[in-house]
Parts: C-alpha cells; sequence; structure tokens
C-alpha cells in the first residue's frame, strides 16, 4: 500500500490532519509551538511533534523527525496562525516580512518541494496588504500597500516554484459540517490544477445536494447529559438569557430591557446579532469562536442556560468523542475553535486523492455549481479581478500597477 507522507505544519488540535488522514494520507511529523495543543496531539497519537516556533525550525529538521527524505514527501499541510491577517484584527499583514509564518510555510514548501500542498486560513488573507517588501522582494514594490497583495504574493510565489494553485472560500456547511464556518483553502500541485471539491450539502438542498447538517443532529443526544465541561455564563447576561428562547437574542427583548442588557452595544452600527444568542437546533451552528461568552459571538446552549460545552465544540468541529484534550478549559475552547473541521479537511483530502488515482480533472469546476451555494466561492486570481472586486478601494493607479504585475509574473 502506498504511504502518502504528509508534513503537518501548525498542527493545532489536529482537525485539517484528522480529515487528510479519513482519506488515506499518513501524517509522519507535526510542528506545533502551542504548548497545550502538543500534548494534546502526544495524547492521541504517536507522531512526532516539534514543539518550537517554525522561525527556528530547519527543513532538515523536520524531515529527520519524520524519518522520511524530501523524495518521500507527498504533502505538506497547515494554516499559519492568521491574526494579522484577520478582518477583526488590524491587518497588519507582512510588516515584520520576514518573521512572518506564512513565508515560513512557504520556505519548507520551497525546500521540500512536495507533489501537493494545502494551506487554509481566514477569509481576511484576501484583503491582506504587503506593506513592506524586502531587496529580495523588490518586484513586488509596486503593489504595496495595496489591498489583496499580500495573498497575490503568496500565489506568485508558488508558482515560481512549479505549482499550479487553486483557491477558494469555503463554508464548512456545505460539505457536511454542521457548522457555518468560513475559510479561504489554497491547494497546490506540482501538475495540473486540483479542482476545488464540490459541495455535497446546501441550505436548501439545492442542485442536488443534500440539506445542511444541523446543531441538532449533532448534539442533540447530549443536550441532558450532566458531565458537560463549561465555562459558566457572564453574570450580568445570565438574567436576559433565561427569559430567551431557542434561536432568540437580545432583539426579542422588550425595548427598554435591550438597551438595559447591551449598554452602549445597543447604539453601535451593524445587525449585531451574537449578542446574548441562543442557537437553534434546526440550524447549523456559527463559526465556533475561541471563547463562547464573548457578549458580541455568544455561543449560548439552545435550551440550556449554560454555552456550549468543550464537548459539544468537539462533536460539532467533528473530533471523534474519544478525542482528548489537554490544558485548561479556556485553553481547550481555544484549540477547538481554532481547528479546521475534520469533514472540510476531509473534503478537500478527497478531491487531492482523485487526483492522484485519476478520477477528476483541471475542467470538474465547469461543471458543478460551487459558485452558486452561499459560502462557497473560487477566487480569481487575475489581478485584475482583484481590482474589480475592490474598485471602492483601489484606485485607478493601483489597477495599472496589478496588471503590470499580472504581465510581469503571468499571475
Amino acid at each position: 500500500m502506498t504511504a502518502y507522507n504528509t508534513i503537518s505544519l501548525f498542527s493545532g488540535a489536529m482537525g485539517l490532519d484528522l480529515g487528510i488522514e479519513k482519506v488515506g494520507f499518513k501524517i509522519r511529523v507535526c510542528v506545533e509551538k502551542d504548548k497545550w495543543a502538543a500534548q494534546t496531539i502526544r495524547a492521541n497519537t504517536s507522531i512526532p511533534v516539534i514543539e518550537r516556533d517554525i522561525n527556528d525550525v530547519p527543513t532538515d529538521e523536520i524531515l529527520a523527525a519524520a524519518g522520511i527524505g524530501r523524495q518521500d514527501v507527498t504533502l505538506v499541510i497547515g494554516g499559519p496562525p492568521c491574526q494579522a491577517f484577520s478582518t477583526a484584527g488590524k491587518q497588519k499583514g507582512f510588516a515584520d516580512f520576514r518573521g512572518n509564518v506564512m513565508l515560513q510555510y512557504l520556505r519548507v514548501v520551497r525546500d521540500i518541494l512536495p507533489e501537493f500542498f494545502i494551506m487554509e486560513n481566514v477569509r481576511g488573507l484576501q484583503s491582506a496588504k504587503l506593506n513592506s517588501v524586502p531587496a529580495e522582494y523588490a518586484e513586488y514594490e509596486p503593489i504595496k500597500d495595496v489591498k489583496g497583495s499580500a495573498f497575490h504574493f503568496m500565489v506568485a510565489e508558488f508558482r515560481k516554484l512549479g505549482y499550479s494553485i487553486s483557491h477558494a472560500l469555503l463554508n464548512a456547511a456545505n460539505y457536511g459540517v454542521p457548522e457555518k464556518r468560513e475559510r479561504i483553502v489554497v491547494i497546490g500541485h506540482r501538475g495540473e490544477r486540483v479542482p476545488i471539491p464540490s459541495p455535497t450539502h446546501s441550505e436548501n438542498g439545492e442542485f442536488g445536494t443534500k440539506k445542511w447538517n444541523t446543531l441538532r443532529s449533532c448534539i442533540g443526544d447530549m443536550e441532558h447529559r450532566t458531565d458537560m465541561h463549561y465555562t459558566e455564563l457572564r453574570k450580568r447576561s445570565r438574567p436576559y438569557m433565561k427569559i430567551l428562547k431557542e434561536g432568540q437574542n437580545w432583539r426579542n427583548q422588550p425595548e427598554d430591557m435591550a438597551m438595559q442588557a447591551m449598554g452602549k452595544a445597543y447604539f453601535l452600527s451593524g445587525g449585531k446579532t451574537g449578542f446574548l444568542r441562543r442557537l437553534k437546533f434546526d440550524e447549523p451552528s456559527p463559526t465556533l469562536v475561541t471563547s463562547p461568552t464573548m457578549p458580541a459571538t455568544l455561543l449560548c446552549h439552545p435550551t440550556q442556560l449554560r454555552p456550549l460545552s468543550i464537548e459539544e465544540y468537539a462533536r460539532i468541529q467533528q473530533f471523534p468523542d474519544s478525542w482528548t484534550f489537554n490544558g485548561r478549559l479556556e485553553t481547550i475552547y481555544k484549540q477547538i475553535g481554532n481547528a479546521v473541521p475534520v469533514g472540510l479537511g476531509q473534503a478537500v483530502g478527497q478531491q487531492i486523492m482523485r487526483i492522484i488515482n485519476g478520477q477528476t480533472s483541471a475542467n470538474e469546476e465547469a461543471r458543478n455549481n460551487i459558485h452558486l451555494i452561499q459560502g462557497t466561492r473560487t477566487q480569481q486570481t487575475g489581478i485584475l479581478q482583484l481590482c474589480l472586486d475592490n474598485e471602492h478601494t483601489i484606485s485607478r493607479k493601483h489597477c495599472r500597477r496589478y496588471n503590470k504585475m499580472e504581465r510581469h509574473n503571468q499571475v
């Protein structure tokens, strides 16, 4: 049997890894600097773990820990920490260019040149700016400080290594995960493009897909368990949560009560749907965040006066019930909340395995409906398209710069 050796970077609690292994890839080594996530890996597997910052880990050390040579690696996977690229953060992008862990992912791929790689990230990566350009990357100076330039840089550099690239914003709910969670997925292949996997599910079962899996189908049997582990709701929110029913939030309270409950947040713009929110059993979960009791992203159980437990978090992210998480309660929430749902990793891994087995081709996307299903959109890599997508924030001057880069790099 062929061993499709895989190197895992930024492994976390191994959600992506478990999905990849389900379709036949073998994780040979994990690189993860967080001590609790590293302990979680060791508690559940015998896979070697390099528990250090990837900036300080040479590629040769990764290969030695894996017990294989460069030529034996089929796949490199990983999701570099994405805080700098998140739309919820300050979008510092590549301000500290050389120390950015995105470059370390690129470095490992460059050193090994595996047949395939998978890189996942938050949707904010699409708009992150390349706001610092060292001399060795001077060719990117024309697009410095332009929205979307950091992502363009990564794609262009992967292509220089001989990879064909496909990438898309995928909603995990469209692949059978009981959670609406959007992630950018980038697939590289030293051969023909790997088509983005076709959705298997959609909100209403459009185009021959199944309907989204719901919270009830996932954690309904856990509703009355008494052995759950969870943080308590904030004291201030408890009186208001008591009167809210399944699927309701602060808007379902009388106006005077809502104003009192929300405080200053009442006057903020936006939908504010995450405030004082009870989840609905008959819908997928919203995106699991690293703490279920944050005011703006509250994840209160549909019927119980408590947030989702770590056991429910793990079930939603599709970890096996037997999977052990190490650390304090808050660190376990963080590990699970930062993970890629197992089912999403499996869908992407299955698509690569189909390429390996000659069961799919690069023109498959022309025949499926991924553009039409909510939260699953292929991203155009052409620079002119980036200009069009961001016409309100990118000047004509920057568009000319983009077009110049497109002609130069053939991206």
